[in-house]
């Protein structure tokens, strides 16, 4: 089958821009995006069949991996010399919709914006301890400027909050794990084989977490994964950030999506590992805890963990054909 057409562009660079978006990340590597392909127009649609209605029951994180998808599109898009118009859903969408994008002209990509295009198949979720390097001022800046041309903010959490952090990591855990809906989504989407094109599998997963661990707390392997060498803790001062918006609406989810995924292709562009600690923010008590922490005005939308890890491998992936909207 020949692959469809889009603002222009030929099959075959179609399904490479479809194929960069579809490397974001998502919530247990579910995926949930699909994309309409027209003449003049890609819609980006949230995929209702891969909700996880425990998990993310107002479908923000949900939203929020299609943020990241969009990001991704834009700068495949923009490495094939087209400069992308993102436009809201109009009121004749469907409802799935949350974006449109359009070709704005010719344009040539800037040489940063090359180098997180670049980033794209290179960037994984490293769910391994890090080493005790500190990560430089320098990449702690960039990482921050990144969340700012997306119109987000990036806190960077100071050793003096990490106690408190770390008890609201530990609080939420346990909510989870008390909510059999939970586990039972958990079980489903991780510890699967490397041969299926969604979901964690046990390569990818981490060691299993351990009495000690204060901020890596979930266990993606299902069980399977095997016991942690000694020696081998998770890093006892990571840098940690939380990736806020400055409103609460849909529209925010998804542009905190491109907020986070610039930062995360960024640290991927300057060496560094990155793993998300979604739990905090998945349990809405602990979640308003983490904002007033924050000061009240912003609304936290994803924990990152940062650092200089070992190489993991890539996840699996769904077949670019197999994100088109029918």
């Amino acid at each position: 089958m020949t692959f469809p057409t889009a603002l222009g562009l030929p099959p075959e660079r179609t399904e490479h821009v479809i194929r960069c978006a579809g490397l974001a990340p998502s919530l247990h590597n579910r995926q949930p995006w699909l994309f309409r392909l027209g003449e003049h127009v890609i819609e980006v649609h949230a995929d209702p069949q891969r909700r996880l209605p425990a998990t993310d029951p107002d479908d923000r994180e949900l939203r929020l991996s299609c943020g990241a998808a969009l990001l991704n599109l834009r700068l495949a898009l923009e490495h094939e010399g087209l400069r992308p118009v993102v436009d809201p859903p109009s009121s004749m969408s469907a409802p799935t919709v949350l974006a449109e994008v359009r070709d704005g002209g010719r344009a040539e990509q800037a040489p940063a914006e090359r180098e997180l295009h670049d980033a794209i198949p290179r960037r994984r979720t490293n769910r391994r301890p890090f080493q005790e390097i500190p990560v430089s001022t320098t990449d702690r800046h960039a990482l921050i400027n990144a969340a700012q041309r997306e119109q987000g903010w990036l806190h960077v959490l100071a050793r003096t909050e990490l106690d408190a952090f770390a008890e609201l990591a530990q609080r939420a855990h346990r909510v989870q794990l008390d909510d059999e809906r939970f586990r039972a989504e958990l079980e489903r989407w991780t510890g699967r084989s490397r041969q299926v094109s969604e979901g964690v599998p046990t390569a990818s997963a981490g060691p299993r977490p351990e009495p000690q661990d204060l901020w890596v707390v979930r266990d993606f392997s299902g069980g399977s994964a095997p016991e942690r060498v000694a020696g081998k803790d998770f890093e006892r001062d990571p840098l940690l950030a939380v990736l806020c918006s400055h409103h609460d609406s849909r529209a925010d989810d998804v542009r905190a999506g491109q907020a986070m995924q610039r930062v995360l292709l960024t640290a991927c562009a300057h060496g560094l590992s990155a793993s998300l600690l979604s739990q905090v923010v998945e349990v809405q008590d602990t979640r308003d805890e983490l904002r007033r922490m924050l000061g009240g005005s912003l609304h936290p939308q994803a924990v990152l963990r940062f650092g200089y890890g070992s190489p993991v491998p890539e996840t699996p992936r769904r077949d670019p054909a197999d994100l088109l909207f029918d």
